[in-house]
């Protein structure tokens, strides 16, 4: 990994963005060092569509953004969040943690559900996506972003939570609820990933060097793909395409480098850090929302097809993880893939709120 010629790179960035942009020069400034001397290659060339700055600059979310302010690991970080509460409080508050390839611009739907509800939703973006800081050095575990979101919540005075998790937030959410059982009130999983050891199943490594070319070449029709075949189950709606549109726009930003940087040191830690062997130690009810068409696996591309075809079977793994949580209910959605909650909104939410009722406001 080079960082050799970051400063001009980096001021050259800035001010292409500053041109056609309305967000402060100082903001981008601040995350948009470059990871690599490689400014641009031909995939950006052959993906148009909105550009976004390295902290999502430009997109917009479907509340106001606050941002949190911390020192970690000797770097200011800055980590943005909406709060948003409800007109008639039930007086409890969901924490909604995001996946790899979403932000929490993407639990939009579920955010109003909720308040409409009467809980006071909290979702933030985790240091190293979408509009929070992205540093060029820090060592990513999840203890590490379960101490931030701690630290997030205290700020915010919230003491006690249900800690709702889907994709790699469904791994967050396991490694903060078994950090902090008292400050979980429920937890639940929204088809997480980490329910299986891709490693000890053979899943060759990848370096954070071979991850980091990899998602340099990520475009918009690279997603989309993806997407179809694995969290929609081959389907496609008008309506996915902003959240493509969303992922994609960082990289054809100024910050690409930086961006697909820190997105390569998250694979790492997804793929050296599975919680699949203590999900017994979980003592809060915990609810999970499981779509069985979702067949997501990290390194799955890269394994061999004896392991792809043993990988990735949520029926089998939702089922599991049910029985090794003590505390578990599970809900299967037949038809659904690997976002249940953007595929059959009125679905998923049902069954989210059924769940939540069933946990008694004090524990």
């Amino acid at each position: 990994m080079s960082f050799r010629r970051p400063a001009l790179l980096a001021l050259l960035s800035v001010c292409a963005y500053a041109a056609v942009s309305t967000v402060p020069a100082v903001s981008v400034a601040r995350a948009a060092t470059p990871a690599s001397a490689a400014a641009t290659d031909a995939s950006a060339v052959d993906d148009p569509g909105p550009a976004y700055g390295p902290e999502l600059q430009g997109f917009n979310y479907p509340a106001p953004v606050q941002r949190f302010e911390f020192t970690s690991q000797g770097v200011p970080l800055s980590m943005a969040y909406m709060d948003v509460k409800p007109a008639h409080p039930n007086g409890r508050t969901v924490v909604l943690l995001h996946g790899k390839n979403f932000c929490s611009a993407t639990w939009d739907a579920t955010i109003h559900r909720l308040n409409d509800a009467g809980y006071r939703v909290i979702a933030p973006d985790q240091i190293g996506f979408c509009k929070s800081s992205k540093p060029e050095h820090y060592q990513y575990s999840f203890q590490q972003l379960a101490r931030n979101t701690h630290a997030l919540l205290e700020s915010l005075g919230v003491s006690d939570a249900t800690v709702v998790g889907h994709s790699t937030g469904g791994m967050l959410a396991i490694r903060y609820a078994l950090m902090y059982p008292h400050a979980t009130q429920q937890l639940v999983l929204v088809n997480p990933i980490g329910l299986e050891d891709w490693k000890a199943k053979g899943v060759p490594s990848l370096s954070v060097d071979e991850w980091y070319q990899r998602e340099l070449k990520t475009t918009a029709d690279g997603i989309r793909r993806y997407e179809q075949s694995t969290y929609y189950a081959g389907q496609w709606r008008a309506d996915y395409e902003p959240w493509v549109q969303m992922l994609a726009g960082m990289y054809r930003g100024p910050g690409k480098q930086i961006v697909a940087w820190n997105s390569a040191l998250l694979y790492d830690m997804i793929y050296t850090q599975p919680v699949v062997y203590e999900l017994g130690q979980l003592t809060m009810p915990t609810l999970l929302l499981i779509g069985q068409k979702d067949t997501t696996a990290i390194g799955k591309d890269a394994a061999p097809p004896a392991v792809r075809a043993k990988i990735g079977h949520y029926p089998e793994l939702g089922r599991a993880a049910a029985k090794a949580i003590p505390h578990a209910t599970l809900v299967e959605f037949a038809g659904l893939g690997h976002a249940p909650q953007m595929q059959d909104p009125d679905a998923f939410h049902k069954a989210l709120l059924e769940g939540l009722a069933a946990v008694p406001t004090n524990r």
